[in-house]
């Protein structure tokens, strides 16, 4: 039996194994998740016609008014990529198709041809590339036209809004059938040297959220609800002891799905700066030591402020790990006005290495009236976990407000 060898990056390799009925993926530029998908569909391509099965490989978007809209260019350059499927495959100016006929792609826009693919003979692929704007509509109407035995849905797309419908579908809530990942630039092995420039340039010129919803794959988020919209930077620094204050340190405690969280922030000037994170969910008591001493290396003899609520923790970590754990005070407001502190930095300047710091700092935001859109005074209990340890490494200069720091409940 003649073999042919198909590269995948590694996080795409799983959602291609075995069978399942929905297959997708969604994150960011570069992230080589079309180009995978093409190159897929036409492995499927060759598989179904090699079996005998006749049928239709549907590729749509929500948007097509021509073929140049479409995916087509992209199954003809991953195609054209292998020999033994551009052997296999006829491929025409408006067309393509397997040699023997069995099997041909069509390309269409679902918005307005969503009643004409009812009328697709035996469509045993459907991938919808560039699904975000996908509406509810679409989907229900779409995915019973997939009716063949074995048929199956791939879907890809750039996240945009959090709760669109193909979010929905099949980020939050996917099917029971299915196999769906997040992939960005830095899980794809071949990220082009052209691409890394335009990443960089974005990185220099855009601001957190604009690059973050363009490389990585995050919602583009109503920037005016963001807590910290227009405080925070990203850029590599290291820290310079003799003329930063700090190191400071704070530890949210975990617990169930809640990661437990530390960080090492400096301040200078009237900037703030994260150096170091660390965390993870499910970690035990008896091993939170050793992760706090292996990522932040400078813990030993500082004080480290901690979440309060778990005095159990605090005492563990005081007797028998010998880190100098102390409960971080709380008061009635006491996140409000850690709030105001940190918005009354010119910058946070997070290092990129802090991945999970920076994501929350993208998605910690007010409420949204839902009829309205106003944006709320209040907070959302939410993406908080790292951001709750930067305010408790920074504690003694968080003011109460009307109250100085006197009388601050110890809870």
């Amino acid at each position: 039996m003649t073999k042919a060898r198909i590269e995948l990056p590694n996080k795409l390799i799983p959602v291609f194994l075995g069978q399942s009925r929905y297959r997708g993926a969604y994150g960011g530029r570069g992230s080589a998740k079309t180009r995978s998908f093409a190159t897929m569909s036409a492995v499927r391509g060759y598989e179904l016609a090699e079996r005998g099965e006749s049928g239709v490989i549907l590729c749509g978007r929500e948007f097509q008014n021509s073929l140049d809209e479409s995916s087509m260019e992209e199954v003809k350059q991953a195609i054209w990529a292998h020999d033994w499927l551009a052997d296999y495959f006829d491929i025409g100016e408006k067309y393509i198709r397997t040699k023997n006929g069995r099997i041909k792609y069509v390309f269409t826009g679902l918005r307005h041809n969503i009643e004409s693919i009812k009328s697709k003979a035996r469509i045993l692929l459907a991938w919808v590339d560039e699904a975000e704007p996908v509406s509810e509509v679409a989907w229900r109407k779409l995915i019973p036209t997939i009716r063949e035995e074995g048929s199956e849905l791939w879907v890809t797309w750039n996240p945009e809004l959090e709760g669109s419908a193909t979010d929905k579908r099949f980020r939050q809530d996917p099917p029971a059938d299915s196999k769906i990942v997040e992939i960005n630039y830095h899980d794809n092995p071949w990220f082009p040297d052209t691409l890394e420039a335009d990443r960089q340039d974005d990185r220099r010129r855009l601001d957190d959220a604009t690059y973050a919803h363009i490389w990585e794959g995050a919602y583009l988020e109503n920037s005016d609800s963001q807590v910290l919209h227009g405080k925070v930077r990203v850029s590599e620094f290291e820290p310079d002891p003799k003329k930063w204050d700090g190191p400071y340190y704070g530890l949210d405690y975990g617990f169930s799905q809640d990661p437990t969280a530390a960080v090492e922030c400096w301040t200078h000037g009237d900037n703030l700066y994260i150096r170091r994170e660390v965390g993870g969910v499910g970690v035990e008591i008896t091993d939170t030591a050793t992760m706090l001493r292996r990522a932040l290396p400078g813990i030993d003899g500082q004080v480290v402020r901690a979440d309060n609520a778990r005095p159990e923790m605090t005492s563990h970590l005081r007797k028998q790990d010998n880190l100098r754990v102390e409960s971080a005070p709380k008061w009635s407001g006491s996140v409000e006005d850690g709030v105001a502190h940190l918005r009354g930095y010119q910058e946070i300047i997070i290092h990129p290495e802090c991945v999970e710091t920076i994501r929350e700092t993208r998605l910690y935001s007010h409420k949204v009236d839902r009829q309205t859109g106003d944006i709320r005074p209040d907070i959302v209990d939410a993406h908080n976990h790292y951001i709750d340890a930067i305010r408790y490494a920074l504690a003694p200069m968080i003011r109460q407000r009307g109250a100085g720091m006197q009388g601050l409940a110890q809870w």
